[in-house]
Order: structure tokens, then C-alpha cells, then sequence
């Protein structure tokens, strides 16, 4: 099956109707057997593409995902980048803002974990939460100390998708290239994700009880991931709206995505000057003529 990234990816300023976005794909593997397969294969390609992308220096990768709870963002994560050295890709999780991070703008928090030269970052959640969960809860606002606490909510969230773009076109600009997942989940697989995980002693531990009362909020939640992608995807930081009722299809989904935006950049091993290579070339001579 032909895959490719303008089926996935959310169109710079339009508006977006996720009731047309599919939560279940077309598959792309007919057994576990393939599935792994098809996986493997997508690892292993993406560790070299790391490398690649560490020894040429010229890039940061950084990638986010949104979604709504259960939607499979940690198992995305660990299953995709499982192959990836640690030490060029760093995963951050961020949940609720501390009381030192509310005493600073909302992207304050992320921006010190933004991936360097050579590496990829992972964002599970991020800046994007402070147009999403507070939309749905602007009580949470009351707690931010917004300048002007008495602006009309619109104007905020449209001030705030204006600086999340400012600052990924600054980001762009200076060689981080985003990579962002909304985990488009369909509303009874989230029930049925919710129940395993009571039912299943082994699942326990991931329940939570707010999460059956943020469902409670679905429509608005789904209004504000429409008016938040709709403002943010543009054409050097695009959203991908990728269908998560069937986890193994998103995971492949991701890797692609992922591989096809590494492969775009064109990069490559870095070429020695000529005293180097007369360096090399010299240091080789004296590793043959040794004697063991």
C-alpha cells in the first residue's frame, strides 16, 4: 500500500472537521507476524537515520504528540524510537504546570527541554495543552495571572496560537524541525480501552478516575483540538492526524511519517577537509605497518 504524507497531514489555515477524519485506517499489515516485521523494518531505518542525523549536526528533531487519554501516545513512543540510541533522542512528559512554571509564560516550561543540534526531542503533551485543557477548564486561567485577566477567551486563544506559531517558525528557522501528532481516537475505542484497563489486574495501575470525567467533556474537547489544529498546522510545523482505534497501524503510521520527514531533509555524513583526510590516510598507514 502507497502511503503518503498529505493524507495524514492537516492543511495550513482550514478548517478542520475531525467527524471527517477517520479513526480507523486503511491496515497496513495483515498479521502481528507482518506487523512486527514492517516495525522492525522502521526501527532499524530510523537508528540509521539518527546517526545520520547526529554526525551532520545541522538539525534538531522535535516531535509532539496530543491526544485524547488512551489513545496510545506512550506505547507510539516506546515502540517506535525503541531502536534509537538513548542518547540522541529524549522523551518529556509534561502534565500539570508546577507553581515555579505558573510564575512564567506557557512556553517557558517546554522550552527548556527543547532538543539540541543533532538529536530528537519527544513532547508527550505539550505547549499545545494551554490551548486544549484550558479551553475546555478556562478556570484554569485564574491561576495563570494573564496579563489582562478581563480578555475575551477568543482573543487569548488567539493570541496564544499566535505566539505557539511565532515560536515554531522561530524554532524553523534556526534547524529544529516539528513533527506533530494528534492520535485521532474514536469515542467508543477509548470506552473500550478505559474498561481493559479496569477488568485487567495487569492494567490497573494506568486507571484514573479523572479520566472518566474529562470524557464527560468529549464534544468540547474535540471542538478545541479542531480550533487548535486548525490555527497551528502550517507548512514548516504540520499537524498529522493520525487514525488510533487500531494501535499497530498508528505505530507504523508514526514511524513513516517520521522516517519520510528525516529522509526529506537531505542530509549527510559530514566530508573532511583535505589536511584531514591526508591525516587519516597517514594515521592508517601506521596502524598497517604495526606489528602484533
Amino acid at each position: 500500500m502507497e502511503l503518503l504524507l498529505e493524507d495524514f497531514r492537516a492543511p495550513p489555515r482550514s478548517e478542520i472537521d475531525l467527524r471527517k477524519w477517520r479513526t480507523e485506517g486503511e491496515p497496513l499489515y495483515s498479521s502481528k507476524k507482518e506487523y512486527r516485521k514492517l516495525l522492525r523494518k522502521h526501527v532499524k531505518k530510523l537508528s540509521s537515520l539518527q546517526q545520520l542525523l547526529y554526525a551532520s549536526n545541522h538539525y534538531a528533531i522535535l516531535i509532539i504528540f496530543q491526544a485524547m487519554d488512551a489513545a496510545g501516545k506512550d506505547g507510539a513512543i516506546r515502540h517506535v524510537m525503541s531502536g534509537v540510541n538513548p542518547q540522541g533522542c529524549q522523551v518529556f512528559s509534561f502534565k500539570h504546570p508546577s507553581a515555579v512554571e505558573l510564575q512564567h509564560d506557557f512556553l517557558w516550561r517546554t522550552s527548556r527541554d527543547l532538543p539540541e543540534r543533532g538529536r530528537i526531542g519527544i513532547f508527550n503533551r505539550s505547549y499545545y495543552e494551554d490551548v486544549l485543557i484550558v479551553r475546555v477548564h478556562p478556570e484554569i486561567l485564574r491561576r495563570q495571572a494573564l496579563v489582562d485577566p478581563s480578555a475575551p477567551l477568543e482573543q487569548v486563544w488567539r493570541d496564544r496560537y499566535n505566539s505557539i506559531n511565532g515560536f515554531e517558525q522561530h524554532l524553523h528557522n534556526n534547524g529544529t524541525r516539528i513533527i506533530k501528532f494528534f492520535l485521532h481516537l474514536s469515542k467508543d475505542e477509548q470506552r473500550q480501552r478505559f474498561l481493559k484497563r479496569i477488568d485487567l489486574e495487569k492494567k490497573n495501575w494506568k486507571f484514573n478516575a479523572a479520566d472518566i470525567e474529562e470524557r464527560k467533556c468529549w464534544d468540547d474537547y474535540m471542538k478545541a483540538y479542531e480550533k487548535c489544529l486548525a490555527a497551528t498546522s502550517t507548512a514548516h510545523a504540520p499537524w498529522y492526524i493520525v487514525p488510533a482505534d487500531d494501535k499497530k497501524n498508528a505505530r507504523l503510521l508514526v514511524s513513516f511519517i517520521i522516517l519520510e520527514t528525516l529522509r526529506g531533509l537531505g542530509m549527510a555524513y559530514p566530508k573532511l577537509p583535505n589536511d584531514q583526510e591526508q591525516q587519516l590516510l597517514a594515521a592508517r598507514q601506521q596502524l598497517l605497518a604495526e606489528t602484533v
